[in-house]
């Protein structure tokens, strides 16, 4: 099943009329994957600040900043969202790509998705011909965390991260490329 999914499954750009499926699935997997560890209180905050129409659509019109959809029939199960130059979130390194997020909706974890954006992600990089990838990771995320590392990621170094009121670690990886 996971080589059927992956072969149906598309990669598709997103653009500014797709706002609104944006926000519903940033905010979906978003929950899905930290609602259980979190406050409610700091996720409400969090989405709202993060996946507002507003916020997104100033992103989206970044030329720094791309988003893509992974489609199977024609539903959108998860997406990715890297950012260059001095929309990265930290680093502003000219010759690195920041992954700053790739969700998929839990029914199609391990299935190879989040691989497809990753690959994407790559694939954006070289064309671009930088040096290294970076991430940020949540500490409490050990799937995400084996994930990158399957990747060849490693941490270089640590940061906060603000979940509504509540900071929290994040681990920083890097992939050199060159």
């Amino acid at each position: 099943m996971n080589a059927q999914i992956k072969m149906k499954t598309e990669i598709t750009k997103t653009a500014l009329q797709d706002i609104e499926k944006l926000a519903e699935l940033a905010k979906l997997t978003f929950a899905e994957t930290f609602a259980s560890d979190n406050k409610e209180e700091d996720m409400v905050k969090y989405l709202e600040d993060q996946f507002s129409n507003k916020k997104l659509k100033a992103e989206l019109m970044d030329p720094n900043v791309q988003f893509y959809f992974a489609v199977l029939d024609k539903r959108i199960i998860g997406y990715l969202k890297v950012n260059v130059g001095q929309s990265q979130t930290e680093i502003k390194d000219e010759t690195a790509l920041e992954i700053e997020r790739i969700y998929v909706l839990k029914e199609f974890h391990g299935k190879k998705v989040g691989q497809l954006l990753f690959k994407k992600a790559m694939e954006i990089a070289n064309e671009k011909n930088l040096a290294y990838l970076w991430l940020g990771v949540w500490e409490k995320n050990p799937r995400a965390i084996r994930f990158y590392e399957k990747n060849g990621f490693s941490v270089f170094q640590k940061h906060i991260f603000k979940l509504g009121n509540d900071e929290q670690t994040d681990l920083m990886m890097k992939l050199k490329l060159k």
